[in-house]
């Protein structure tokens, strides 16, 4: 039968079980909630595909049918099997009649003969009425599973995934605490009432406590206001720091040479309307020192999206034309705007990571680290139903280029959260871009880059060979703490020969603790292992021979002997397997070992790869290891054998490199990135958390449609990633240079 069911406790497990069975290009036909969970309705394209090809237009039937044509018999199939059928036949004519409508040549009609996805349109609604834009809700939902799109989506479910994209896009410091750790000068600006006073005296609060009152001053702008002086001053004599005044005339150097000593100084700026010209002279007096001045956007959560959008463009704009970039804010009145949405639309639009919240007047109590999930759940929760308007519905005259820009902040985005989640991206992307260097320097600064290599839990040693069709060897990949791929590899030819002097290296400089190995090392290899204590295992083959109850057998023959252990969910060949585990206690020595048996007392694990559907053995593994029989060990296999598809990505990587990059980038270079690439994409694609599914659905949109194999879809998505950004950067460059 063409069209199968598929019945899951969630949409998400169902639709895993549609892409195993059917692969990523299947035709959903139905969907609907049932007492169990969800039940989906789903054939293969190529099964659709070759009903409409083999099929012909059935005849219109007659307004009266003859006496002699015998009635139709009435329907003897089950219930379900009776509406399959009649889906079936339905989806066939539906497609037979496109087909005809196109052989015509005739125009679609004007409206959607289908109406839009309700799942899509209801969290589209739900951010409308938050307050957020047109733009930034395009953004937000063009990474939309599939799953969650269709009418009968579960609302928690597509709520949820709304808040951890929202969440994912606000653009928030990591850790907004370590903002007043640095030392240095710290200046809030904005308009008038927005609560900049305030809001200084409480950062300086919060300065006191974390480094003591005898290294915070505080130092004002504002002789305009009545009152504005005295009320900060009486808060500098409650917090026991001096307080200064800047007159317009009086330069930065000659305030701080009154402040010697005091580390960290926070400036209370006059308040100028986002109108006003002198905000730029503003700017520059404080960037007229020697010393480079923060600058802090304190924006008001309670005012119109209009109003924000003209502060946040004017005010950067003047810092630009001090010559300082201003990406840092802070929002007051939390706790008098009817709406947050508007105010995170504009942070999200504008790429400002927001540092504080403010939500009163007590000082220090009302001032909180932003935090994304609050921020996000709050938004959502000031929703207004039935508003004509939306609150940020901020028109722009320029929407092609607001697409443009919308386009690069999406970019960003997965930039940013690329380099969070995979250890080593950052530094991968530098050595990304030295590949537009002139070739006598990359190597040097190659050699650089690579000096403090990132602290690693374990590595995955690869095979001292080439590799099969290429005249380079697959670079070693470090393991961190959170079990995911270094995507910064080790070059084989930049290590010491001989194992253990490689592994002692790896030890020292970067802190590994457990060594992967492509085979049972040798006795030189061994006695060093034994000696440091390190542990270790190693891929093996069947015909290894290892000693068990005093006889010496392969591998393969023990196996029906081995205990069965766990079953734990992999991918394997781009596609996900079932690995069923068993164990058995065996002896064995050094590999090349002649003469006796070996004594050393080992565990043996076998590895059954198994196709979830059908059942069907895949492949088999073997390993050894001195390490105890433990449910630890498991992830240690698993990660090396996630590892065997990484040479052949890696060798993928190296062939779309030569068409990237210019044809003098260093070999070693190449090489690097080849493997730290393919790295990157075999984390995505063996990962199986929210963060990593977001990721993978974004990464995959930039191709523009879907690949049957993920791991090489990824692989490709990452390389167009990159591509794209420096295609963004020479563009920038080439206008600027244009605006000289």
């Amino acid at each position: 039968m063409s069209v199968m069911r598929f019945i899951g406790e969630t949409s998400r497990e169902a639709m895993r079980k549609v892409r195993i069975a059917l692969g990523d290009e299947a035709l959903i036909l139905a969907n609907r909630p049932t007492e169990t969970g969800v039940e989906i309705l789903a054939m293969a394209d190529e099964a659709a595909e070759a009903m409409a090809a083999s099929s012909t237009p059935a005849p219109a039937e007659p307004a009266s049918r003859p006496a002699s044509e015998p009635a139709p018999a009435p329907a003897s199939a089950a219930p379900d099997s009776g509406d399959l059928e009649a889906m079936s036949e339905r989806l066939l004519r539906e497609m037979q009649d496109m087909r005809a409508l196109l052989a015509r040549g005739s125009a679609p009609p004007a409206a959607p003969t289908t109406p839009p996805s309700a799942g899509r349109e209801a969290l589209a609604e739900t951010l409308r009425d938050a307050g957020f834009g047109r733009v930034v809700i395009d953004e937000l939902l063009q990474g939309l599973p599939a799953e969650l799109a269709g009418a009968e989506a579960g609302p928690a479910e597509a709520q949820a995934w709304l808040s951890r994209r929202l969440a994912g896009r606000l653009p928030v410091g990591i850790d907004p605490e370590t903002f007043l750790d640095a030392p240095g000068i710290l200046a809030l600006v904005g308009p008038t009432g927005v609560g900049k006073t305030t809001t200084t005296a409480k950062l300086a609060a919060r300065c006191v406590q974390r480094h003591g009152a005898e290294h915070v001053a505080l130092v004002t702008t504002d002789g305009f206001r009545v009152g504005a002086h005295e009320q900060l001053r009486i808060y500098a004599e409650l917090l026991g720091v001096p307080l200064h005044a800047l007159s317009p005339e009086q330069s930065m150097d000659a305030l701080l040479a009154e402040l010697a000593g005091r580390r960290w100084i926070i400036i209370d700026t006059v308040g100028m309307s986002q109108r006003d010209r002198r905000i730029i002279g503003q700017a520059s007096q404080l960037q007229g020192g020697a010393e480079r001045v923060r600058m802090l956007l304190v924006l008001n959560a309670a005012s119109q999206p209009g109003t924000l959008e003209e502060v946040v463009i004017h005010y950067r704009q003047a810092a630009r034309a001090a010559g300082v970039a201003l990406d840092d804010c802070l929002l007051t009145k939390q706790d008098e705007a009817g709406q947050l949405g508007p105010a995170l639309d504009t942070l999200i639009r504008h790429g400002l990571r927001l540092r504080y919240v403010s939500t009163g007047q007590r000082v220090p109590e009302d001032l909180a680290p932003a935090e994304t999930a609050p921020l996000v759940e709050a938004a959502l929760a000031a929703a207004r139903p039935g508003d004509d308007l939306p609150a940020a519905s901020v028109k722009s005259a320029r929407p092609d280029a607001d697409a443009l820009l919308g386009q690069g902040r999406r970019l960003g985005a997965l930039l940013a959260t690329l380099r969070r989640r995979l250890t080593g991206f950052a530094t991968l992307e530098a050595a990304w871009d030295l590949s537009a260097l002139p070739a006598c320097l990359q190597e040097d600064r190659l050699t650089r880059l690579l000096v403090a290599p990132p602290e690693r839990a374990g590595m995955l040693w690869a095979a001292r060979r080439s590799l099969p069709g290429a005249d380079w060897a697959m670079p070693d990949l470090g393991i961190d703490d959170r079990g995911g791929w270094v995507v910064l590899p080790d070059l084989q030819h930049r290590q010491p020969a001989g194992w253990p002097a490689r592994l002692g290296q790896a030890r020292d400089r970067q802190g590994v603790a457990v060594h992967l190995l492509p085979g049972l090392p040798d006795a030189d290899t061994w006695l060093w292992l034994d000696e440091t204590g390190a542990p270790w295992l190693c891929q093996v083959r069947p015909a290894q021979r290892v000693v068990h109850d005093g006889e010496r057998r392969s591998l393969s023959s023990l196996e029906p002997l081995a205990e069965a252990a766990e079953t734990r969910d992999a991918r394997f060949r781009g596609q996900t397997v079932r690995v069923r585990f068993a164990r058995l206690a065996v002896e064995a020595g050094p590999g090349g070992r002649r003469g006796p048996a070996a004594s050393c007392v080992m565990t043996a694990w076998f590895a059954s790869l198994v196709d979830p559907e059908s059942g069907r053995v895949l492949a088999r593994r073997q390993w050894l290891t001195p390490l105890p029989a433990g449910a630890d060990v498991l992830p240690l296999l698993i990660g090396q054998l996630h590892g065997e598809a990484l040479p052949r990505q890696a060798r993928r990587a190296w062939e779309r490199l030569a068409s990237l990059l210019p044809a003098e980038t260093d070999r070693e270079l190449r090489q690097l990135l080849a493997a730290g690439l393919a790295a990157a994409a075999g984390h995505l694609d063996q990962s199986s958390d929210d963060e990593a599914e977001q990721l993978r659905g974004d990464l995959l949109a930039l191709l523009g449609g879907r690949r049957r194999r993920r791991e090489g879809a990824l692989l490709e998505a990452l390389l167009q990633l990159l591509t794209a950004r420096d295609a963004i950067r020479h563009v920038g460059a080439a206008g600027l240079e244009g605006l000289r």
